[in-house]
Formats: structure tokens, C-alpha cells, sequence
């Protein structure tokens, strides 16, 4: 068995995650940026504006692509769906639809 460690000695399992930021100034990289930001936003505007369609598949995973929805019992069947039918749509997303109607409460 191969286990990696750091210079320090330390098992990758038991390093702390590395967080990297960077600044994005290249306008390609940044327009395509604002491109999935939109598309992202029309499947979350969809996704409002059909909640009682998408909320009546209980127990379902659903995912939201195109301004579609996608059906299935697992959310990698519902990504893939969606990937299948709009392959360029960046901006996808799936949520899981709970078995039980019930009063969620959030709080922080």
C-alpha cells in the first residue's frame, strides 16, 4: 500500500484541505463566467416559477437544465438526463424532493 504524505511527514489523510484564491482578470475566462452564471439563473427562475410541478415528485431527485426538468430515483440518473438532453448547459442543478411534506424551520 502506497500512503503519500507531506514534507512534514504527515499522512494526506490527516493534512489539512488547501484552500487557493485567485484573482480572475482574463476577460475570456470571466465572460464565460457571467455565460453559466445566466444560464443558472434561468434554471433557478424555471425552478420558481414550477415548484408545485417539481415538489409533486416526492421521493424523487430532479434536476433542472435547460429550463427543463428531469426526473429519477438518484441524482446522478437526473444529472445525467439533463446532461443528456442539453449537454451545454453549465448551469444545471438537482435537488432532491423529500418523501414527507413537511414544516421545515431554519434558523441560524
Amino acid at each position: 500500500m502506497i500512503r503519500k504524505v507531506s514534507e512534514q511527514g504527515v499522512p494526506e489523510s490527516e493534512q489539512e484541505p488547501t484552500l487557493v484564491m485567485r484573482e480572475v482578470t482574463d476577460p475570456a475566462e470571466l465572460a464565460k463566467a457571467r455565460a453559466q452564471n445566466e444560464r443558472a439563473n434561468r434554471n433557478a427562475a424555471w425552478w420558481q416559477a414550477h415548484t408545485k410541478e417539481i415538489y409533486s415528485h416526492r421521493g424523487k431527485c430532479v434536476c433542472i437544465a435547460g429550463e427543463e426538468m428531469f426526473v429519477a430515483d438518484t441524482a446522478l440518473e437526473a444529472k445525467a438526463m439533463g446532461k443528456a438532453a442539453h449537454p451545454d448547459d453549465d448551469g444545471s442543478f438537482v435537488l432532491s424532493v423529500p418523501q414527507e411534506r413537511t414544516i421545515r424551520i431554519y434558523a441560524s
